[in-house]
């Protein structure tokens, strides 16, 4: 996989990310990078392998979001032919592919616990058995895996292996986020301006008027890099004079006011005083406790009748005369 990509910023935050990314790049131990979405593990990824005495080998990734959990073990360790419905041919996992490379395992916090356990024993033992095979396949793959999960708490709540937490944590480098990247946002948004620009054949980059650039910078970037880089390109094209700095942008495509409206909600019912009552109080009289539990529904359902008895009985399901004997019975007053 090559691709021209490059790092952009200058925040002190991001700078030692990276560096921290290319001292662990030379040894040959998994590495976890952990980040919120949009913070670029993917290429944190890339300058771990590129840096790496594997450079010239493979570089294969799999986003373990990406497939149904049937199939990701299939996908990860191979198959021989007739190993399960549809499995029309052999065929070699990831693992197999990245032989002698890196193997970049995304969203990692997806996996399921039988696929965690396979891949733990591919780390210690270096050997992964396709499905339907009998004999394991030795393969020399350095792993780098990336999520935006606390793991640590994963493995707490039994969601993640805590061993293979142990096995890949070697290193993590945890990405900041865009809104803690301080001075970064107005690099990023020139660097991608001027790609759009180029993009468009505008004969120059006029960059953002002041008001514009301090509005991206105030905002909070909950997708990153990602969002802020579809927020800028998307601004220059909709700019209509290239002779003039941008002066708009939309932070949300969807906003418009004929966006289609989310069905209402039905009402939530009134909920009766004594439903009050927590599920972990201790009651220590069940009679008394369904009496004024009673009392309360009958009180409520006058009040809301406006203490007209007959609407009231027919809104509770009973004739006139069971509700005067409940009033009389809880005490209840006619107004």
């Amino acid at each position: 996989m090559k691709k021209n990509t490059q790092f952009v910023g200058q925040s002190l935050a991001f700078l030692d990310a990276v560096e921290q990314a290319g001292r662990a790049a030379e040894l040959n131990r998994p590495i976890l990078v952990i980040g919120e979405r949009g913070t670029g593990k993917e290429l944190i990824a890339e300058r771990l392998h590129r840096l790496s005495p594997r450079w010239d080998g493979p570089l294969i990734i799999m986003n373990c979001a990406a497939l149904p959990e049937t199939l990701i073990e299939a996908e990860l360790f191979g198959h021989e032919q007739g190993a399960f419905t549809g499995a029309a041919r052999s065929r070699a996992g990831r693992f197999e592919e990245a032989d002698g490379g890196t193997l970049f395992l995304d969203e990692l916090g997806t996996l399921s616990m039988a696929a965690q356990e396979r891949l733990l024993r591919v780390i210690e033992y270096g050997e992964v058995t396709r499905i339907g095979a009998s004999r394991p396949i030795s393969v020399d793959v350095r792993i780098v895996a990336a999520t935006n999960e606390d793991l640590p708490a994963a493995a707490e709540a039994g969601r993640f292996r805590p061993d293979l937490l142990d096995r890949l944590s070697f290193e993590v480098i945890t990405l900041p986020p865009l809104r803690a990247r301080e001075g970064d946002v107005a690099v990023l948004a020139d660097h991608f301006g001027r790609r759009m620009a180029a993009e468009l054949n505008w004969p120059q980059w006029p960059g953002f008027s002041p008001d514009c650039l301090a509005e991206l910078e105030a905002h909070d970037w909950p997708g990153n890099v990602r969002e802020l880089r579809n927020v800028v390109e998307r601004a220059i094209y909709r700019w209509n004079d290239p002779d003039r700095p941008v002066a708009a942008v939309q932070f949300d495509p969807f906003a418009s006011p004929w966006k289609p409206k989310s069905p209402t909600p039905a009402p939530a019912q009134a909920v009766p005083a004594a439903r009050a009552m927590t599920a972990w109080e201790e009651i220590t009289d069940l009679k008394a406790a369904v009496d004024a539990h009673e009392a309360a529904i009958v009180r409520s359902a006058l009040a809301r009748h406006r203490f007209n008895q007959r609407a009231t009985a027919k809104g509770l399901g009973l004739t006139y005369d069971q509700l005067r004997h409940c009033m009389k019975k809880h005490g209840l007053r006619e107004g």
